[in-house]
């Protein structure tokens, strides 16, 4: 059994905190929260488990082979560092850290103490994104073109971190993921309505060596509560819409195809045909997740989410960052 601490039990860290206690080959022994009345809610919910305020006592307990850091992302690297040199598989909330060089260093340091570093990159794990994944690398929409994607609602409103750093690691990591690649340049353009200095609303432009490209759109003050990704190929096209409760993938038998008639004349015909809708697992995506990062331990494999992985999409939102400064000149990886 892989002994698990979970540091941060509030509004996500609940989650974490639930599946990791029913997940296969692994034991909650803590759970470590500043809030009173979290670790009160905490201590009656899990009653086995081991609840304080104290994070180096699971540090120091050799029963605990793998933390979860899961607090405000500014506070990620201090104790991601804290765990992993403790010599603890380490599982870290999106994301990784606020800035490369801080994710480096994780990476460095896992590997160092040949112990699995894992990032909280949620939509890599949903039946819909892997069927889509699977759609790709099996050339059923032909060639993939472009992706893009909406990340919408009125709220929560961040005052730590702005929209760009709170939503965007989530299509940032499904775009890199789905297209086996990691941007070569990054452009945004965004504006702090509500507070000075916190953008709430970002467009962001993703450019792949290849051609590829991702537009991201996200934004806490919207009228509408929209997740969405929308991936464009060759010949078919694929709508991944979150808010839907069952029929989430929506396969669109859509293409254009060029054509030579003549030497010098080029013919574009349009294709409309059938939309298929197949059947996606409803298993929670985050349950899937959690049980990864135990597998991963138990079969000493690394996590498809693994640190490397956590520190590309950390790039992709410094660089967006640095764009947001320059009015949204574009800016290279």
């Amino acid at each position: 059994m892989i002994g698990i601490a979970v540091v941060g039990a509030g509004n996500w860290g609940k989650n974490l905190v639930r599946n990791f206690a029913s997940a296969k080959g692994a034991q909650l022994k803590y759970v470590i929260d500043l809030s009173e009345k979290t670790r009160q809610s905490m201590t009656a919910a899990y009653p086995k488990a081991t609840v304080t305020e104290n994070l180096n006592a699971a540090l120091q307990d050799a029963d605990v082979q793998a933390v979860v850091v899961a607090v405000d992302a500014p506070y990620h690297y201090k104790i991601a560092k804290a765990a992993l040199e403790a010599g603890k598989h380490t599982y870290v909330e999106k994301p990784l850290t606020l800035s490369s060089a801080d994710s480096q260093e994780l990476v460095n340091l896992a590997a160092a103490k040949g112990v699995k570093l894992m990032v909280g990159h949620l939509l890599e794990y949903h039946p819909a994104v892997n069927y889509m994944k699977t759609m790709i690398d099996k050339g059923l929409i032909g060639q993939s073109l472009y992706l893009y994607f909406q990340r919408l609602n009125l709220g929560i409103v961040r005052k730590q971190e702005n929209a760009w750093w709170s939503l965007a690691p989530h299509d940032i990591s499904v775009a890199c993921y789905l297209f086996g690649s990691e941007p070569v340049s990054v452009s945004a353009c965004g504006q702090a309505y509500l507070q000075p200095g916190v953008e709430d609303v970002v467009f962001a432009n993703l450019k792949f060596a290849d051609g590829r490209m991702a537009n991201i759109h996200v934004s806490w003050l919207d009228p509408h509560k929209i997740r969405k990704v929308t991936l464009v190929g060759a010949n078919k096209m694929v709508v991944f819409d979150d808010m839907e409760a069952s029929e989430k993938i929506r396969i669109h038998d859509k293409g254009a195809e060029v054509k030579s008639v003549e030497s010098y004349v080029d013919a574009i015909t349009l294709r409309t045909g059938d939309i298929l809708i197949p059947k996606i697992s409803t298993e929670e995506p985050l349950k899937t997740e959690c049980q990864h990062f135990v597998d991963c331990i138990v079969n000493n494999v690394q996590p498809r989410s693994d640190g490397a992985d956590g520190l590309r999409v950390v790039k992709v939102l410094a660089a967006g960052s640095e764009s947001l400064k320059r009015g949204g000149e574009p800016v290279r990886l």
